[in-house]
């Protein structure tokens, strides 16, 4: 048996010996920096590369690099960024013609990265949207793609493509993290034609999930339904761009099963036979709600063996974006309906542009440091409601008064009152008592 998941995953690097400089550099600086998973440093970041990382060479004699390479730059307070280091692979050919292989190059020996804030990234708030109706009617299959496909999105990255979905009205946009795992940004296609930039603004490192965001207001939007609300034989509609087809296709199946498959990753996994394909990874799975029950991810590929696919759990997605938006609820009847009936906001000229936007407005000119330490490491930290990262930090607030609280698997949740004070340095360390 073989999974197959519906973009091309990463792969991990060599070490190297010394010879040019590659630097790493971010606003603001001291961003935790992993290249494919290893934490290597903080910025401004040095490391020095073997110089046949940098440069093509045709002798036999010089140093390759064989595998791609992608930094991933961590700071408490700013969504985590991914950029690629590298292009290629392409092929190692000596000066007599022989073949030797593939390599990768860096694409600059200087990258600068601006992190956006978590709080001006992660706006507007996720929750089902309402409506008049006091019963909960099935839709028909044609009202409920109508109604479903204008929050669905094709992202389209330099080698890869794939599926996303509106989780906000204000341009947070959810996917799976293969799709946009190694990028910056990806192209978003509306069904209706407009591009725009989608930035890579939060991967999970356990769960298939990403958060993407694009400049706007008032998009349509999906709300979310509890695995625990999804059964057997209940009848779902997978929207997504399978590769070689055309854009904004839509399958019809049932829910084969629902539960765990470690075969497949952690999370609660969703299999059925509605047919999907390289390309829907990261679209949305619906009952006939119009809800989102799962991310459609990936399908088994088997001799004698066809239309088994896999979609993670809403529940998970839920999971991940309560860390930003702690209100975030299901869609439950009788006020959910899938998509937003107010019209969504054309993007701008501008905004179709696929250049870099501005960047994000700075904090108030009145600042305090809060260093944050927990016992044990690793507790997530959230202030005034919004997640800011895993202990231990060191944070920039605004002047005021704060609500600080850590939380940790099988632990008390710790909290704090805290009043910043321009220029202030405090140090805070939260001790997370056993549940008992």
């Amino acid at each position: 048996m073989r999974l197959q998941f519906l973009c091309m995953p990463l792969l991990f690097f060599p070490t190297c010996a010394s010879a040019e400089k590659l630097t790493i550099t971010s606003t603001p600086p001291g961003a935790t920096v992993e290249i494919n998973g290893i934490v290597v440093g903080t910025t401004p970041f040095e490391k020095d590369y073997p110089g046949g990382y940098f440069h093509r060479t045709h002798t036999t004699i010089g140093s390759r690099l064989e595998h791609p390479l992608v930094a991933r730059l961590n700071l408490a307070g700013y969504a985590t960024k991914e950029i690629p280091l590298t292009e290629g692979p392409m092929e190692w050919i000596s000066l007599n013609g022989r073949k030797h292989g593939e390599y990768f190059l860096f694409k600059a020996n200087h990258f600068e990265v601006l992190l956006d804030s978590i709080a001006q990234t992660f706006t507007g708030e996720v929750s089902p949207v309402r409506v008049s109706e006091t019963v909960r009617p099935e839709l028909g299959l044609e009202d409920l793609v109508a109604r479903a496909k204008p929050a669905v999105l094709y992202l389209k990255g330099p080698d890869r493509s794939g599926t996303g979905f509106f989780v906000t009205d204000t341009g947070v946009i959810a996917t799976n993290a293969h799709v946009a795992r190694g990028e910056g940004s990806l192209l978003a296609r509306l069904p209706s034609g407009a591009q725009l930039e989608a930035k890579v603004v939060f991967l999970d490192a356990d769960l298939d999930i990403a958060l993407l965001k694009v400049d706007g207001q008032n998009f349509p939007i999906l709300g979310l339904a509890d695995a625990t609300a999804t059964h057997q034989g209940q009848s779902v509609v997978a929207i997504g761009n399978p590769g070689d087809a055309m854009l904004f296709s839509v399958t019809k199946g049932i829910v084969s099963a629902v539960g765990n498959f470690p075969n497949a990753g952690p999370g609660t996994w969703i299999q059925t036979d509605a047919p999907i394909n390289p390309g829907n990874s990261g679209g949305p799975l619906l009952n006939m709600y119009g809800e989102v029950i799962g991310i459609s991810t990936l399908k088994l590929v088997k001799k004698n063996t066809n239309g088994i696919g896999f979609a993670l759990s809403a529940t998970d997605l839920m999971t991940v974006l309560r860390r930003f938006y702690p209100g975030a609820r299901f869609a439950s009847a009788p006020e959910t309906l899938a998509v937003s009936a107010e019209k969504p906001t054309e993007p701008s000229a501008a905004q179709q542009q696929t250049s870099s936007p501005p960047p994000p407005a700075p904090l108030p000119d009145g600042t305090g440091t809060i260093a944050i330490t927990s016992d044990p490491d690793g507790a997530e930290i959230f202030v005034d409601d919004k997640f800011f990262g895993d202990a231990p930090a060191m944070l920039r607030l605004p002047v005021g008064p704060h609500s600080i609280v850590l939380k940790f698997p099988g632990r008390t949740d710790w909290s704090r009152t805290l009043e910043v004070l321009k220029g202030s340095k405090v140090s805070l360390k939260a001790s997370l008592q056993p549940i008992t």
